[in-house]
């Protein structure tokens, strides 16, 4: 695992956490909200950043109120995965 140091204004660091610990845990929860918001991380690579099962990540995100990266065509193409696995025809 790779660490990074930032420095704030003592100020602002204490909007972040009471302790080190809870500072820390803050920026890396709002980097991995910045990076999935801009595409660059996936769902599960932001509860692989933040020690999430698929679930927990699923509710991280919800109640921060970020939504999901979930595209027409992704709908689409589970529609018709799961139409093939199932043995239906796909749906127009």
């Amino acid at each position: 695992m790779t660490a990074f140091t930032i420095e704030l204004p003592d100020r602002l660091a204490l909007d972040f956490g009471e302790t080190a610990a809870a500072r820390s845990r803050r920026v890396l929860e709002c980097f991995a909200i910045h990076e999935y918001r801009c595409g660059r991380l996936s769902h599960r690579q932001v509860g692989e950043v933040l020690g999430m099962d698929r679930w927990q990540t699923d509710s991280f995100l919800c109640e921060r109120k970020v939504p999901l990266n979930y595209s027409i065509e992704d709908l689409e193409a589970d529609r018709a995965t799961l139409a093939r696995i199932m043995g239906e025809p796909t749906i127009p």
